[in-house]
């Protein structure tokens, strides 16, 4: 064996403190009770730093990062570029009572960019994005309902969750419907059922959720999907915040040849700065101006100039095509790898977005839980942050070396199975 294994002594004694003063010590996502990191015991709590594609934990450890910060590292973490952008503007202000014109800069590149985009509408997270634009809907068309495909994931709102979630109440998720992915036959009959209802249709571009192999949109689905918005009044709502310029830096519906009324943006904007965007048709910009939709530090301008570096930076180097390539050396290294050993590794989505799944060898392909999360805890040990249950993010600084050292260590993980 020639991997180093790893100990978090001193990560497990932060996350020990962290326990008296924080609820779950790590809460949301990247909290270990979240069912991505199974045995707990492979995986640091806490990081140090971070640089290019890797970060370094409580221990000193180094990962080469699979997570990507669950998105937002999509240059590589403190790209000089980004930074110095940012750093230029902070100097200048941030937070200030009238908002910086950077503001207007910034809104004039998304929407030039992204085909879609009549105007751009600024935030911090994701799920500011997606709240505001069932919103802007429900303002729009007066109506209740809101179709989701199930698998969905959309932040974490009240009418994102489902009813049986602590705290959620039934009015919450009472105009909800929900209908399976790919199945437009089923959404026809769901806009049939509750004719002049539905105020919009709200989706990933395609099926990244969490525990379940991702699934591309089939063809001619968003074609049909568009046709029955437009033939019925409901606002198309595209959820981008995760998949968004790794696809296409045109947004995912041009990647998937049709158009959004509304798209959301977050992780891949600004490189790890705080912000968001809500775009859209300039149809249903009167009506956002005249929804009160704001936060504290909505205006706050240093994202707004990393965001411009970003966008920019991903333009020059051509980031889709480079994550499509790196993407694909990696599945098929390590899908060969896993061969080699008799395991049937599964690696779905795009692979700029990739989610793995090993099957049972002796199963005809069915699910191995224990078998995958024994795999994945090995590889993580090692020094490759991957998770057990949700997709994975590629970065411009990801470098070939990182992916071989990557296979080499999976080849190692799947020797100790």
């Amino acid at each position: 064996m020639g991997f180093p294994i790893n100990s978090y002594t001193r990560s497990g004694e932060i996350y020990s403190r962290a326990l008296k003063v924080i609820p779950s010590g790590i809460y949301g996502h990247q909290g270990p009770a979240e069912g991505c990191f199974v045995p707990v015991s492979a995986f640091p709590f806490f990081s140090e730093r971070a640089k290019g594609s890797y970060f370094w934990d409580a221990d000193g450890n180094r990962f080469i990062d699979y997570m990507c910060a669950y998105g937002p590292n999509v240059l590589g973490y403190n790209d000089e570029e980004v930074d110095e952008a940012a750093a230029k503007q902070r100097a200048k202000g941030d937070c200030i009572t009238a908002p910086s014109s950077i503001v207007v800069d910034f809104a004039e590149l998304l929407t030039d960019t992204v085909a879609s985009a009549d105007w751009a509408f600024f935030a911090k997270n994701g799920g500011d994005a997606t709240t505001l634009a069932v919103i802007t809907a429900r303002a729009h068309t007066h109506r209740k309902k809101i179709v989701f495909f199930k698998g969905y994931y959309h932040g974490v709102a009240p009418w994102t969750q489902k009813v049986d979630y602590p705290g959620i109440l039934e009015e919450d998720v009472a105009n909800n419907l929900y209908v399976p992915w790919n199945d437009d036959e089923k959404l026809a009959q769901v806009f049939e059922e509750n004719k002049g209802e539905i105020a919009a249709v709200i989706s990933q571009p395609y099926l990244h959720g969490n525990f379940a192999d991702n699934q591309l949109p089939a063809e001619g689905f968003w074609q049909k999907v568009r046709k029955l918005c437009d033939d019925t009044g409901a606002v198309l709502i595209i959820d981008d915040v995760r998949t968004g310029f790794r696809l296409d830096l045109a947004g995912s519906d041009h990647f998937f040849g049709f158009e959004a009324d509304l798209i959301c943006f977050c992780k891949a904007l600004a490189n790890g700065y705080n912000v968001s965007a809500l775009c859209g048709k300039d149809f249903l910009k009167n009506t956002l101006s005249g929804i009160t939709f704001t936060g504290s530090y909505w205006l706050s301008a240093v994202p707004f100039a990393a965001g411009i570096a970003c966008i920019n930076k991903m333009k020059r180097v051509n980031l889709p095509k480079l994550l499509l390539e790196k993407g694909t050396a990696l599945k098929d290294g390590l899908i060969a790898t896993a061969k080699k050993h008799g395991y049937d590794l599964r690696v779905s989505g795009a692979p700029a977005l990739f989610y793995l799944r090993l099957a049972d060898p002796e199963g005809g392909g069915t699910p191995s839980l224990m078998l995958h999360q024994r795999w994945i805890a090995e590889m993580v040990k090692r020094g490759i942050y991957v998770t057990n249950h949700h997709n994975h993010f590629l970065n411009y600084s990801l470098s070939d070396d990182d992916i071989k050292t990557t296979i080499e260590v999976a080849d190692e993980a799947f020797s100790v199975l």
